[in-house]
């Protein structure tokens, strides 16, 4: 059982109020550590300079959309373990698949609540004391 605290998330959108959004609903679980990327080319970067446990990326994003973030990320060793939960305003089963395949740990569809977004992060490190 993992600590909520011990979580450093970064949440990447290029929507403000969705990343307002997914940093309540994670303060609220008990994530203190929280940073937040405008794009995909931001996240990456902010990756590469102060690593995360937990990337909640949203989709479809100008300069590198979600799923081109993921790759990116899954490209590089020291980010193999790295939860990652594609945010996104459709519940597309080809583009879950295709998250599923670059090796997202799960997805979550908008709008959410906070007790789904709780469940999709317990899905990935168990439960979250």
């Amino acid at each position: 059982m993992p600590a909520a605290a011990a979580i450093k998330a970064l949440i990447v959108d290029d929507q403000m109020t969705m990343r307002s959004l997914v940093r309540a609903g994670l303060r609220e679980m008990g994530v203190l550590d929280i940073r937040e990327a405008v794009d995909g080319e931001d996240g990456l970067r902010q990756m590469l300079a102060m690593p995360v446990n937990l990337v909640i990326s949203d989709y479809n994003m100008p300069k590198l959309d979600g799923l081109g973030l993921l790759r990116a990320i899954r490209s590089l060793p020291q980010f193999k373990t790295t939860g990652f939960i594609m945010l996104t305003g459709r519940a597309d089963g080809d583009l879950v698949q295709r998250a599923v395949q670059f090796g997202a740990n799960n997805y979550l569809v908008k709008p959410f609540t906070v007790a789904t977004l709780r469940q999709k992060i317990e899905d990935v490190y168990g439960v979250l004391s």
